[in-house]
């Protein structure tokens, strides 16, 4: 009772097995073994029902693709009573074709005697086409303009794509194993970097713009995603970066923005640069009750240099009337084209008399420096400290002192 129960068993196995199984006889000579069991899996994997295929030689699933010299192998390696191993092609009732792996077997009776052949087959085609996926997925990578890095979980470095060699001028060989700190420029803050792994490693992706260095020491602009990668468990396993060089976008936002807020002339900030940073410190001046003062100065008698010399010595007084400027002011002014002949300088944390003082200093200082082609010039100025009005209110109040300085015969200082 027990064997048949057992035997019952084996059927039943071998029959729900998901692999396809077929059992021949042991004839190998023309024409070929005859086919004497196959499994459900089976039917299902060849369109042939049970019926169709008892009987039959296994040469009734081959066709012109499968590969005949491996038929030839597998001839020997059965006459020898070896199991065999390979991968052919085979072909379904409808024609076709699927990539197969044979695992045959032989069995043996009580004597020895190799009686039948046991086929386990196994349906590659998707296997195959998760390959091909991957392949095609791997070109991709490889082919991407876009910068790929994938690591572990602590941030060492698995695979880098073409891309970030060609953008970071690191050598994939190079970077195995190290960690992503090889790109980092210094410009992040301490923040930025426990923010972005707060975020990755709560499993959500993080992007933004990274400022790394290449290893020539080019600052190189990245649009990242990080991506966490989970297993089944929903486990992070690796994070994905993918990243987009923006280098040159920022350069040319970067120009395009100093060019809008510089005089292009000079290359003092100009006028509309000045406005914004005068706001900013009228803000802090009122907030914190700090000094704040404003010098203005216009160049004496300007008209008569572009009159006498032409526009373009003007112009080059210009240029070296701004470099000495700015070249003896402190690091925390502003000094900024105003127009024409005319400059501003933001002076933060000055009272008036210690504005004063400065504006004495530089109208000393150009009445003693002797510029190129015109010789020895002055200028006028005027002061204000900042108080409780408006930056309209605190312009006009400059400017009638920069007037009084002119009108009182000019190279003086008078204040607001």
């Amino acid at each position: 009772m027990e064997d048949v129960i057992y035997q019952q068993l084996l059927e039943s196995a071998v029959e729900q097995s998901f692999n396809a199984i077929l059992i021949t006889t042991a004839q190998l000579d023309s024409p070929g073994p005859t086919i004497v069991y196959v499994n459900h899996a089976m039917t299902q994997m060849t369109g042939y029902t049970k019926e169709e295929l008892i009987g039959k030689t296994p040469r009734l699933l081959q066709g012109e693709k499968t590969d005949r010299t491996m038929l030839t192998c597998l001839r020997q390696t059965l006459e020898a009573g070896k199991y065999f191993e390979a991968v052919t092609t085979n072909y379904c009732k409808d024609g076709r074709a699927y990539p197969v792996e044979w695992n045959i077997s032989p069995v043996h009776s009580a004597t020895g005697d190799i009686t039948h052949f046991v086929a386990v087959q196994r349906d590659l085609t998707r296997a195959f086409h998760d390959q091909e996926t991957i392949q095609i997925l791997s070109s991709a990578l490889e082919l991407s303009s876009d910068l790929v890095i994938m690591t572990d979980i602590k941030g060492r470095i698995e695979y880098v794509n073409p891309a970030f060699e060609q953008h970071t001028g690191h050598h994939r060989d190079a970077v195995m194993g190290k960690t992503t700190r090889i790109l980092k420029s210094g410009q992040h803050t301490p923040q930025f970097y426990a923010h972005m792994w707060d975020t990755l490693t709560h499993g959500r992706p993080f992007s933004d713009t990274f400022i790394d260095r290449t290893t020539d020491g080019q600052i190189l602009y990245l649009e990242q995603t990080i991506t966490p990668v989970k297993n089944a468990q929903g486990q992070i396993i690796r994070y994905v970066s993918v990243g987009k060089d923006v280098t040159e976008r920022v350069d040319r936002e970067k120009k395009l923005k100093r060019i809008a807020n510089t005089d292009s002339l000079t290359g003092l900030p100009n006028r509309m640069s000045f406005d914004r940073r005068l706001d900013k410190e009228m803000t802090r001046r009122d907030r914190y009750m700090r000094p704040l003062s404003l010098i203005m100065l216009d160049i004496d008698h300007f008209k008569f240099i572009n009159d006498t010399y032409g526009h373009h010595v003007g112009d080059n007084v210009l240029v070296e009337f701004a470099r000495l400027l700015s070249s003896n002011l402190r690091e925390m002014d502003l000094c900024a084209r105003w127009g024409g002949e005319e400059f501003m300088v933001l002076a933060p944390e000055t009272t008036r008399d210690q504005a004063l003082q400065l504006a004495d200093k530089l109208r000393q200082l150009i009445a003693d420096t002797p510029f190129p082609s015109v010789g020895h010039m002055t200028a006028s100025f005027g002061v204000v400290e900042i108080g409780d009005e408006t930056a309209i209110e605190t312009v006009k109040r400059i400017d009638r002192a920069l007037y009084e300085a002119k009108r009182l015969g000019r190279n003086r200082v008078v204040t607001g």
